[in-house]
């Protein structure tokens, strides 16, 4: 960070270039774009769909995506500032991913593409959602933001989609304090993001491309040349300071967050009144969730005796999203009930993890409501 106030260079620059091909190294993807936020890394993601010129991978309104009940907020906004038609799917109360029943029977003949999101470090039965998709025309998308690192049959989640997108901010696996990045492996793909990150002007686009064609050799003519209606994404080249020397320490990071879900699915494991998230593949952990079993109290008594025993707690993200006020806005429809999505929304919440050992705490967290 010193090294790029001297500079006198703050804007995205070679720093963030340096980061983006170290990451795109770890998640094994041919590109990836870094912006200011996870948030924005969503939104870039939907757009780069609806603006490609693949038939094949291109989102038009109206086209109805199917989206799980429990998420973050800027997992949904994108679609709906895109003009498609969100369809809520309940979740496994167990994993708290898709409740694959559920998503079967979602899957319709409007189906144009379905947002995975992992949550808090847990990978979705890709094996099994691709067996649902297999011979359809149908684009997956992955928000990948809580689960940096996370692995399902060997390989990085994040990377199962045809984009895929990750948060760097301040509490999650590596920070860059604010950040995300999206990985592909779609070239045109990551040419569009190029654009639409800075302004949809034509700048940090290569001479040749799949936006433009060729570019002019003249960087004066260049240099306010706008094809796309972007957005200004771009990171700061402190962030991406950051990001080189955090990705080093990513693998480190990973392996210290999953001892610790050993440790707590070891003392969880015989739990009379809480139970804690079924792990899939290789989970990296966010945070760890607990569901009060049914009949077995409340949670604000549950929040009431972790707040005593010095925990912080949080809503299981933002639970059932969609109850919402705010979908008052969006085109879209409930599939079915979401009754394992709002028993969540009513019965759990999680804890922090950590990249450091936290034995004591494991300890502490299970002795509550014993």
């Amino acid at each position: 960070m010193a090294g790029v106030i001297a500079s006198g260079h703050f804007t995205m620059g070679e720093k963030v270039a340096t980061f983006e091909r170290d990451f795109a190294r770890y998640t094994g993807s041919k590109y990836c774009v870094m912006v200011n936020s996870g948030s924005s890394a969503n939104l870039l993601m939907t757009a780069a769909l609806c603006y490609t010129r693949n038939e094949r991978l291109k989102l038009q309104r109206g086209d109805e995506v199917i989206v799980p009940a429990v998420s973050w907020p800027t997992t949904y906004y994108p679609l709906h500032q895109y003009g498609l038609k969100l369809k809520f799917v309940d979740i496994d109360p167990e994993t708290l991913n898709y409740d694959l029943e559920a998503l079967a029977t979602a899957i319709g003949p409007r189906t144009r593409a379905i947002m995975i999101v992992n949550l808090l470090g847990n990978p979705n039965d890709f094996e099994a959602i691709r067996g649902l998709i297999a011979g359809r025309d149908i684009v997956l998308m992955e928000d990948n933001c809580e689960s940096m690192g996370a692995t399902y049959q060997g390989r990085q989640t994040g990377t199962f989609g045809v984009v895929g997108s990750f948060s760097a901010f301040f509490s999650h696996h590596i920070s860059t304090m604010e950040g995300g990045l999206v990985v592909t492996d779609d070239e045109e793909l990551y040419h569009v993001m190029l654009s639409l990150r800075a302004h949809g002007w034509t700048r940090n686009l290569p001479k040749h491309n799949h936006v433009c064609g060729t570019k002019s050799d003249d960087p004066f003519e260049e240099s306010f040349r706008f094809v796309l209606p972007g957005y200004n994404l771009r990171p700061l080249e402190l962030s991406g300071a950051l990001g080189i020397e955090q990705v080093k320490r990513l693998p480190g990071l990973i392996a210290a967050r999953r001892a610790n879900g050993r440790a707590l699915q070891a003392a969880f494991a015989d739990h009379p009144r809480l139970m804690i998230q079924r792990e899939l593949g290789e989970s990296s952990w966010f945070g760890f969730a607990l569901t009060i079993r049914p009949g077995a109290g409340s949670r604000r008594e549950l929040v009431t005796a972790l707040q005593e025993a010095g925990f912080e707690c949080r809503p299981v993200v933002a639970g059932n999203f969609a109850k919402n006020t705010v979908v008052q806005y969006f085109d879209h429809e409930v599939h079915g009930t979401l009754r394992h999505a709002e028993y969540l929304d009513q019965h759990s919440l999680f804890v922090g993890n950590h990249h450091y050992p936290i034995p004591e705490a494991v300890e502490a967290l299970s002795r509550i409501w014993r």
